[in-house]
């Protein structure tokens, strides 16, 4: 049974002293209180007194009695000494003379603290265990690591590190066996055969069933479309979805499963054991299933979205602008006459007709207004065809790109939807009999009530036409540009799907929402009744109100203007001092030269939970030699962009190309990420360099746009950031230590604020940030009352201040110059109606049950708000207005929220420069490509920013031991994203060399500057 997942070093620190005390530990576990002085004083002798505090304090620092009583850092001996009065703490040598003192002391101290002897606690242990590895599939170090923890908050004393590794990967083995056998035997055997059957290629075919599956859709046409459609329905023709296997497993451990299927190689699926092989084919299968409903449907709106709807909008804009002057200059000739018209029968309304025409003649002449009038009339619809454009008119030509996969789309993924879209849905399912037919169709082979507004017009014709024949094309892009419309909005909606899915059936609800209800909002401070909250709310923003228009008299940087819009004057760069100047240049002179392949390796070494957080795809041990080598040269030529074929050196192991793809597809991807960056996040927050810039409680999320120069779904266009190509976006965050949280991977450039609460509540490590900072796009009424419902406060960045409309709560209060900026009312009664829902939608947002971007796309609804949503949005307008009123009030305030994001925007500039291989274009056609390869990026950038702050703070050390004066104001403003002495060209060693200490050595900072490899 493997129980080697411990390293040497790691099972010697386990129940044992590793290393010295801090201060704050020696005063929180070796302060002998009144109870424990108690205990104490009744020992004869300073020996034994020395020697029972030693056992008392020691088991409630390391969980158990040591073996050697006295193996402890001589400070804690001192410490104790000191606290009983002992001037001599070597007596306690004597404490061991008399073997059996020590065991009899134990046992009191079991007794007086109410500890368990490990035997006693073995079965609750092992269910806890077997609990977490069944719902989780953690790692048996992860595992191992939380027992250890729950050892110690049940009192019960730490057992043999032997003891304790066996029972964790022996109960974890057999939660693993048993979800593969209960997986496999949810199967028939014929179903069993079906599975096995997809690792087979066959005959004429150049890949299995499995591997062809795997491959999604990644150009935008009718074609593509229909293949797509084939791909769900051949997954779904397997009838394994029916089989409930998410009602049966954890839907964690299917993915798991999934995921290590979608990547494993036939060869290896193969060669597992039958339960293992079943089981994991079956949950890919399911996965599968999903996932290929999600491509068509991304395919679906891609192409209506770009290449049909948006196409032809394009095209009638176009033409739109070509025909403007024209259309201008007869506007203006008839408005003239109009004019005139008005102003000549002002005061008379009985005018002669000659004489209005004389006056106009003056003005337009009528050779004129008929040239202007027909202008006019050619150019733009009768009054009634209300919003009329001519794009629907051209993309009922694009008929045939739509037909194939329409006839099949309603029979392939079945849809749902709520009552608004339930008659577009019905007319969906009824497009593929209509578009077979070859009879011309009328109105009663049609849901005529589906067509509204400027459709009426194209389906029905200018005027009805007595067979009551209508156009087929037209009425089927009517019926798809409102599918369309709905399925945008989640009114319609797939449940095979995970993207396109109804969120509301996922919220926490009737038993489950009742079991979690009080413990989310405990945690989130948030009450049953809001009366007493909201009211507090209305305080609280009256006062605001009050105080900040009190002080506009006196507050030379603000102004309300006589239209009631704020204005701030731009912040002023805060000059910066010589000292800054000079202590800018030496610490980066003073920094190192260095490759990035080298620097992630001396980070590995720093940190060993780094390499380690890369676990197997297939759960099991690596059995790789120089496996940190191999990852940190995937992670390398991943960042850098530049593939493998640079990095490869043949005739090293840890560095052929097979070794490095074989570690990239087990071992690299979003879990280990996330892992690894958390060891990283920990580790820089420790250095006080970090400190010095920051607490680690603020956070900033903003976007990266890449061009994808290959076809993908998950690329759009927008010229403004991707010229003619497309391209994605990457959102990050940052906190102000300069760490990178978290990210996420969306589809061309969508507005932020759809996405930043899953940003904000998806981190990799760290101490969770208090206050969030966004662009100025970022940000919605919605996500103020998202935010600050779950517990933190937000902070978008406020370019269009004088844009920004005002909410109040009291109708009737005087806020002197700020009442006419104050000019929104906010319904306080709506957000009590809708209080219990709003708990419930927070609640499921909180405990991950629904994606907050799901959440939003629902309660939006395109600008068109749930009442549900209109609610949320009500509460957020209060601590949008707060916000409001601060940085129009508070310098320091705008300059914090101008600070981070300065530091953001110098992460993307070392990103920029370390992403510099092809461009830096994205090469990926799927959305996990983009997820592991911006993952690798996001990884390799906190590993320079630990790196670059271990070194700053070095460099800072350095000077002051020398006598130079720094500054901590100056300290607080230098930049961990440093990076001219960072080589990310080259030949890309992988060897770092021998370092005397744990750093290497600065350089001179006075020495000639040499290649800076800039």
């Amino acid at each position: 049974m493997p129980v080697d997942f411990l390293t040497d070093v790691e099972a010697a620190r386990f129940g044992r002293f590793d290393g010295v005390p801090s201060r704050a530990d020696l005063e929180r576990m070796f302060f002998l209180d009144d109870v424990d002085q108690a205990l104490v004083g009744v020992r004869r002798g300073d020996h034994n007194r020395l020697g029972f505090s030693l056992l008392l304090t020691t088991v409630r620092y390391v969980g158990t009695f040591l073996a050697d009583p006295l193996d402890v850092p001589t400070m804690v001996v001192d410490y104790l000494a000191d606290q009983l009065g002992i001037s001599d703490p070597s007596c306690v040598k004597q404490y061991l003379e008399r073997r059996s003192t020590r065991f009899e002391h134990a046992e009191e101290i079991k007794t007086a603290n109410g500890l368990r002897n490990f035997g006693s606690a073995e079965a609750e242990l092992e269910a806890w265990v077997d609990a977490r590895a069944w719902t989780t599939g953690d790692g048996p170090k992860a595992i191992f690591t939380d027992a250890t923890v729950w050892l110690r908050e049940h009192e019960v004393l730490l057992p043999g590190v032997s003891t304790l590794t066996r029972l964790v990967a022996r109960v974890r083995d057999a939660a693993t066996a048993r979800l593969w056998d209960t997986l496999s035997c949810l199967t028939t055997e014929e179903q069993r055969r079906m599975l096995g059957s997809l690792l087979v290629v066959p005959a004429g075919a150049r890949v299995s069933d499995l591997e062809r599956w795997r491959q999604g859709p990644s150009r935008a046409s009718g074609p593509s479309m229909i293949k797509a459609l084939d791909r769900v329905a051949q997954i779904r023709g397997l009838g394994f979805s029916g089989l409930g296997v998410e009602g049966v497993v954890p839907r964690r451990r299917l993915v798991e499963l999934a995921r290590y299927g979608m990547a494993g190689k036939a060869t290896a699926l193969e060669r597992h054991p039958e339960p293992r092989k079943i089981a994991t084919l079956l949950a890919t299968v399911v996965h599968l299933e999903a996932t290929a409903t999600d491509d068509a449907l991304d395919l679906l709106d891609l192409l209506l979205s770009t290449e049909l709807v948006g196409k032809a909008k394009r095209e009638a804009d176009k033409a739109t602008v070509r025909r403007h002057p024209q259309l201008a200059k007869a506007s203006a000739q008839l408005a003239a006459a109009m004019g005139v018209l008005f102003e000549a029968t002002a005061g008379n309304e009985h005018m002669d007709l000659r004489d209005i025409w004389a006056a106009i003649d003056a003005i337009v002449s009528r050779p004129q207004l008929r040239a202007a009038l027909a202008t006019v009339t050619e150019m733009l619809p009768p009054p009634d065809a209300v919003d009329f454009s001519d794009w629907r008119k051209d993309l009922t030509g694009r008929i045939v790109t739509v037909s194939g996969f329409l006839k099949i789309l309603p029979d392939v993924i079945t849809f749902g939807a709520n009552p608004e879209a339930v008659a577009v849905l019905d007319a969906l399912g009824d497009l593929p009999a209509l578009l077979s037919s070859r009879k011309k169709p009328t109105v009663n082979d049609i849901h005529a009530g589906v067509v509204t507004g400027p459709w009426k017009r194209l389906v029905f014709g200018e005027s009805p036409i007595p067979d009551g024949s209508i156009d087929r094309s037209a009425y089927v892009f009517c019926v798809l540009e409102q599918f369309h419309h709905h399925l945008r909005r989640r009114d319609v909606y797939a449940a095979a799907s995970d993207r396109w899915r109804d969120p509301q059936a996922d919220l926490l609800a009737g038993a489950e929402w009742v079991g979690v209800k009080d413990t989310v909002l405990i945690a989130l401070g948030l009450p049953d009744n809001p009366d007493a909250l909201l009211a507090g709310h209305a305080r609280e923003l009256d006062e605001a109100y009050r105080q900040v228009g009190g002080r506009l008299v006196t507050n030379t940087a603000a102004s309300v203007d006589h239209q009631g819009k704020l204005h701030v004057a731009s912040l002023k760069a805060v000059p910066e001092p010589p000292s800054l100047v000079d202590l800018r240049r030496r610490t980066a002179a003073m920094m190192p030269l260095v490759e990035l392949p080298e620097l992630i390796l001396e980070v590995m070494g720093w940190e060993p939970g780094f390499e380690e957080a890369f676990t197997a795809l297939s759960g099991g041990t690596s059995r790789l030699k120089d496996l940190r080598v191999t990852i940190a040269a995937a992670l390398t030529a991943h960042s850098l962009n530049i593939g493998f074929t640079p990095i490869t050196k043949k005739g090293i192991e840890s560095l052929e190309r097979d070794r490095i793809s074989h570690v990239d597809q087990n071992y690299l991807r979003a879990q280990t990420y996330a892992a690894a960056n958390a060891t990283l996040i920990g580790a820089q927050a420790r250095i006080p360099f970090a400190t010095a810039l920051g607490g680690g409680l603020v956070a900033a999320v903003d976007g990266m746009r890449f061009v994808v120069p290959v076809p993908s779904l998950f690329a759009r266009p927008n010229r403004k950031y991707f010229g003619p190509k497309r391209g994605m976006t990457w959102l990050n965050m940052i906190n102000n230590q300069a760490a990178g949280l978290g990210s996420k991977v969306v589809a061309g450039t969508p507005k932020d604020s759809l996405h930043a609460i899953d940003v904000f509540f998806g981190q990799d490590g760290g101490p969770t940030p208090e206050v969030f900072v966004t662009d100025t796009g970022s940000y919605s009424d919605l996500t103020f009352g998202l935010v600050h419902l779950l517990g933190k406060q937000y902070r978008p960045a406020l370019a269009d201040l004088p844009d920004q409309k005002l909410w109040r709560i009291s109708t009737d209060a005087d806020y002197g110059p700020l009442n006419t900026a104050a000019r929104g009312k906010i319904d306080l009664a709506k957000v009590r109606r809708h209080w219990p829902g709003i708990l419930r939608v927070v609640g499921s947002i909180y405990t991950g049950t629904v994606r907050a971007y799901d959440m939003v796309k629902m309660l939006q609804r395109d600008g068109s708000p749930t009442p549900l949503g209109d609610a949320i949005a009500a509460y957020g307008r209060i601590f949008k207005s707060l916000h409001v009123l601060t940085y129009l009030d508070d310098e320091v305030y705008r300059r914090d929220i101008k600070g981070i994001r300065n530091l953001q925007e110098g992460r993307h500039a070392l990103a920029e420069k370390i992403f510099h291989g092809k461009k830096g274009q994205l090469y990926q056609r799927y959305q996990t490509g983009m997820e592991d390869q911006l993952g690798a990026l996001g990884l390799v950038l906190n590993c320079v920013v630990l790196w670059n702050t271990s070194y700053l703070n070095a460099a800072l050390d350095q000077l002051l031991a020398q006598g130079y004066p720094v500054l901590d104001d100056d300290a607080a403003r230098l930049s961990p994203f440093i990076r001219r002495h960072l080589d990310v060209h080259g030949k890309y060693s992988f060897v770092i060399p021998e370092l005397l200490g744990a750093l290497r050595e600065l350089r001179d900072p006075d020495a000639s500057e040499k290649d800076d490899n800039e």
